[in-house]
């Protein structure tokens, strides 16, 4: 599938002022779904048996004893949403950020989902961290790996808007997938999550 880009200047303007997740408090409509060690009991394990755990400050995983990705499935649908995370990944993880997902049992950007990479080493750069896997590449190329970073996610209708480390790293439009899930991968090399809320639009 081709990427596809957005190329009014609305979306841009969206993407630089229209979301801002440094305020993201239960009293502007916020709610946190990860907080700290806090928040397994938002979400549903499926794929392969990785070894999810709230410890040291963050939900994470680092070994898995199946073969295939294993995805945190949050357990509330969402439609549209702004969306903060602050994760630390190592330079070699391969994982990401799942939205709408359609089929909670069966995560993938195939089965209906959008994914926000988080990998900085993909076979194919395009795709790698900051980009929306299939949907909308990144350029130029971006690096997440031994620090913690912070994910703001945009989507509403069919506009999405990505920002990592409040820069934005892709902006389009794309309405295949109008609602769904959040997911967090692992897919191979740590993921650790310690902050994630969302905003309901």
């Amino acid at each position: 599938m081709k990427p596809r880009f957005a190329g009014a200047a609305g979306l841009l303007l969206i993407a630089l002022l229209g979301f801002g997740c440094a305020h993201h408090s239960s009293s502007r409509g916020w709610v946190t779904l990860i907080d700290g060690n806090a928040g397994m009991e938002n979400w549903n394990p499926t794929g392969s048996a990785a070894n999810w755990s709230a410890a040291d400050g963050a939900i994470q995983a680092d070994k898995s004893t199946g073969k295939g990705s294993s995805v945190l499935v949050s357990k509330k649908s969402f439609k549209d949403f702004e969306l903060y995370t602050e994760f630390w990944a190592s330079d070699d993880t391969n994982s990401g950020i799942y939205i709408r997902i359609m089929n909670p049992n069966d995560v993938s950007t195939s089965t209906g989902a959008y994914e926000v990479q988080i990998w900085d080493k993909n076979p194919n750069p395009a795709y790698s961290t900051g980009s929306l896997v299939n949907v909308a590449a990144v350029n130029p190329i971006y690096k997440a790996g031994g620090r913690w970073n912070t994910f703001e996610i945009y989507a509403k209708g069919d506009e999405i808007t990505v920002k990592l480390n409040g820069v934005v790293t892709v902006s389009t439009r794309d309405g295949r997938f109008p609602e769904g899930r959040i997911g967090i991968q692992y897919n191979g090399g740590p993921i650790k999550v310690r902050k994630l809320a969302v905003r309901e639009l």
